[in-house]
């Protein structure tokens, strides 16, 4: 089942056409990743205090199918597609009601305090399966 955040489209998202600007559609799967993550009970804050491990994105494919609008409510929902030692995919899709918008996959890498990925803590790898 995948994770669902809503979040509105607001005049400063638009562009001179009125419609979503491309890059912010990547501002709205961010929002969305972290509260997934936040809502699998997974402190990020902490992990790096802790761990010293940090996610960053290694890789985004997206496809625009449709244009968001001003006021639009939109659902981003987020899915795990795959998971290694370091490494995670995931599914990210926004929808306008049942009219998907725009779909993304993204490769998500854990970096350790050097900068160079780290193997995810087992705990962690647990929460995210």
């Amino acid at each position: 089942m995948p994770h669902a955040f809503q979040c509105r489209v607001y005049y400063e998202d638009t562009d001179l056409a009125g419609i979503v600007y491309y890059a912010n559609y990547l501002k709205f799967i961010e929002r969305a990743r972290t509260e997934w993550v936040r809502g699998l009970g997974i402190d990020q804050a902490r992990l790096k205090a802790e761990a010293g491990i940090v996610f960053a994105v290694r890789r985004v494919e997206a496809d625009y199918l449709s244009p968001a609008r001003f006021d639009d409510l939109l659902t981003v929902e987020t899915a795990a597609e795959q998971l290694t030692p370091a490494r995670i995919v995931l599914r990210q899709t926004v929808l306008r009601g049942a009219e998907r918008l725009f779909d993304a996959r993204v490769t998500l890498v854990a970096l350790g305090a050097s900068g160079r990925p780290a193997r995810l803590p087992a705990e962690l790898r647990r929460l995210l399966a």
